[in-house]
């Protein structure tokens, strides 16, 4: 116990000085990439709150999540790897769990003295063993699964659907996506002394489309459902405002890095708008991977930066270790890259080869895609396909049958990516 005292007081100290960043980390569940007013937008869209992130820090053009659907990307930002070396695809894999062999962010800034919280929806295991106070987190406050929860009836129901606090499920009361931010601003203000990471996983604005009448009348979109999305967007919006401005209160703003992403691209059931990007959730098209995603930390990162280097969530474990000056344990095997010199304009080379993505299975043949510079190759749900994104963001001109020395060289690279992962894992009985 004595060499973690002193690596606390001793963070404690550096921090006091300046010299150790906080950590929020904020992740929208199923947000449209146009349904952010800090990006080509419909006129209905107005996000003041996360556009504040941008203009204050980085928006990020071609920022991705490491697959179309929840929970995987959850294990792979949490954990800085390509959730398939560890057979976590789908969203069914959550009822197995993220792996115990594998170590989170959590885990490691606990580690080295910070204070870290989870505010939101878990959705990476729900057996014991599997829980955010298991895997790194001092304090939870949300459910542990599967993919929506109902935002008024919070009462104790069942271990996927209660709401818990720490190990514990409470009968609770109030709209959830406004709980989760009471609980993560008390969770800052009660730490305010010492280094904090605080994962921010909101659920909204996943399914069920509910949210308070005052709000639903706000907007008077022809579509009804589309209302109630706009409400439950301005909703989540205030609680990102809110968290900014208690980090204002209390003087924590210019030493706090800030990254906000959604988990995939939006769904088409919601009303989502993924604006000029192809499909929808649930598709390795840019309308299921590419998400808004921005970083803030005055001391870093320079306002008004837009950057369109590529990126994928599961970078955020690197960008967080670099900005805390921790250099992560030898035995990580990490695909997670620094995102800092991107955003600082001081890249001479791709901070990645390549991006690559597969939400089915090892040797799916479909539902699987590997971006290289401008190039995307793809199988969505038929054959190879192949889309120059520079000239052609929105996947319409299929240029396999005439490309087919590039087709040959992505397919190589990810047949070769392919072979290091393994298979899905299963639900433990």
């Amino acid at each position: 116990m004595k060499p973690l005292f002193i690596s606390l007081v001793s963070l404690m100290v550096a921090a006091a000085a300046g010299a150790v960043p906080n950590v929020v980390l904020i992740v929208s569940d199923d947000q449209g990439y146009a349904d952010i007013s800090c990006y080509p937008h419909p006129d209905e869209i107005q996000t003041p709150n996360l556009d504040r992130i941008a203009r204050e820090g980085a928006r990020m053009t071609s920022g991705y999540a490491s697959c179309p659907v929840c929970a995987p990307t959850r294990a792979g930002l949490l954990t800085g790897r390509y959730h398939q070396r560890f057979g976590f695809y789908t969203a069914a894999d959550s009822r197995a769990g993220l792996p115990r062999s594998e170590t989170t962010l959590a885990e490691v800034l606990g580690d080295h003295g910070y204070a870290t919280g989870a505010f939101g929806k878990w959705h990476l295991g729900y057996a014991p063993p599997f829980r955010p106070l298991e895997r790194g987190f001092d304090t939870f406050y949300g459910f542990l699964g599967h993919g929506g929860h109902d935002y008024f009836d919070l009462a104790i129901s069942d271990d996927v659907r209660s709401i818990y606090r720490n190990r514990s499920p409470i009968d609770d009361s109030g709209y959830l996506t406004r709980n989760i931010t009471k609980e993560a601003i008390a969770f800052i203000e009660e730490n305010r002394d010492r280094p904090l990471f605080a994962y921010v996983p909101y659920n909204a604005v996943h399914n069920p489309l509910q949210a308070p009448q005052d709000y639903v009348r706000r907007y008077a979109s022809p579509d009804p459902q589309r209302s109630i999305y706009l409400a439950m967007l301005a909703i989540m919006d205030e609680g990102v405002g809110a968290i900014l401005d208690t980090l204002d209160r209390l003087d924590l703003s210019h030493n706090t890095l800030v990254i906000f992403l959604s988990d995939n691209g939006g769904a088409r059931g919601t009303t989502a708008n993924n604006g000029a990007l192809r499909n929808f959730k649930h598709s390795v098209y840019e309308g299921g991977l590419r998400v808004p995603f921005l970083a803030r930390w005055p001391e870093r990162i320079p306002a008004g930066t837009v950057s369109d280097e590529p990126v994928i969530s599961i970078d955020v474990f690197s960008t967080v270790l670099a900005a805390a000056g921790i250099e992560p344990p030898d035995e990580l095997q990490l695909d997670s890259r620094d995102m800092l010199p991107a955003l600082a304009g001081r890249l001479d080379r791709p901070l990645h080869e390549a991006l690559y993505w597969n939400w089915i299975d090892k040797d799916s043949d479909t539902g699987w895609a590997i971006r290289k510079g401008r190039w995307k190759l793809l199988a969505d749900k038929g054959g190879i396909e192949l889309y120059d994104l520079e000239a052609d963001i929105g996947e319409t001109r299929n240029l396999a049958s005439n490309r087919s020395m590039i087709v040959q060289t992505l397919l190589a690279e990810y047949k070769n990516w392919q072979s290091q992962l393994r298979p899905r894992i299963r639900r433990q009985r």
